[in-house]
């Protein structure tokens, strides 16, 4: 299967540009704004939806800034101090989501701190609403044929275009100039996509349309999030400038959702263990 030829530019308005990858991140906060506020309508919903518009607001600043600057920090650091002005062009790609995961928490802390409202209690209501951004997220990164898979014989491996992505074929593959199409490569971007998008969407909304202990919400999405992407990553190539961390196959995805993992399994157990005291 041959990766299409898709034009990163969705739409063109004279000298302006709409990219897809920018405007999947629309996508994902107007899905987040439409569930949030038909949450926030229920009678016992932490935010009202007035007040939703404003929390998307500060989320979406966390996803942006903490996003591109946890990859610089995470992921390209060393190039950054050779290009200082890359942490600008988003629209190249390289958003990290644990730096917009950490973003989003400074965020939700912040609005809690000026309205009044517990973290927790906010973080369980945003939890359910961020799986779908993720999806639309992975979608646009499959369209920028970025974050690819390592060769794999699966029916739905696809072979991309030397031609088009160089560094795909020359840093990270390794693969002789003039190689016309690198092997079969996992599509990596659709598997987080499946997982952490609409499966972990479906597992959260399920789970949180009935009243469950303080904490349980966000405790669940942080396992369910760190376990999809450290099993991803198994088959996802490491980024070049950082290669394989350990043993050969411990990547810094995996690095960073472990905590994540180890986190959501501790605020369960208290959120629980409260409940029943």
């Amino acid at each position: 299967m041959i990766f299409p030829d898709f034009d990163p530019i969705a739409v063109s308005l004279g000298p302006v540009a709409i990219r897809w990858y920018g405007l999947m991140y629309l996508i994902g906060f107007a899905l987040a704004w439409y569930l949030g506020r038909r949450r926030a309508r229920s009678a016992d919903a932490v935010v009202n939806p007035k007040q939703m518009d404003d929390l998307l607001f500060y989320g979406a600043l966390g996803v942006i800034l903490g996003g591109r600057i946890g990859y610089i920090l995470f992921y390209n650091a060393h190039q950054w101090m050779n290009d200082p002005l890359q942490i600008f062009r988003i629209w190249e790609g390289g958003m990290s989501f644990h730096g917009g995961f950490l973003g989003v928490l400074v965020a939700v802390w912040l609005y809690g701190r000026i309205h009044n409202k517990r973290f927790f209690d906010l973080t369980d209501f945003a939890a359910p609403l961020v799986p779908l951004g993720l999806l639309a997220g992975r979608i646009g990164n499959f369209i920028n044929g970025e974050l690819w898979g390592a060769p794999g014989n699966v029916p739905w491996a696809m072979q991309v275009s030397c031609s088009k992505f160089q560094a795909l074929c020359l840093d990270k593959l390794q693969l002789p100039r003039g190689t016309e199409y690198t092997p079969p490569l996992h599509p990596t971007q659709l598997y987080e996509a499946a997982l952490e998008g609409l499966v972990l969407f479906i597992i959260l909304w399920w789970f949180s349309s009935k009243p469950r202990p303080m904490m349980a919400v966000s405790g669940l999405f942080l396992i369910g999030y760190g376990a999809f992407r450290f099993a991803v990553e198994l088959v996802r190539m490491p980024d070049v400038q950082l290669g394989y961390l350990a043993f050969g196959w411990v990547t810094m995805g995996q690095l960073l959702s472990l905590p994540m993992i180890v986190g959501g399994v501790f605020l369960m157990l208290i959120a629980y263990r409260r409940s029943a005291a």
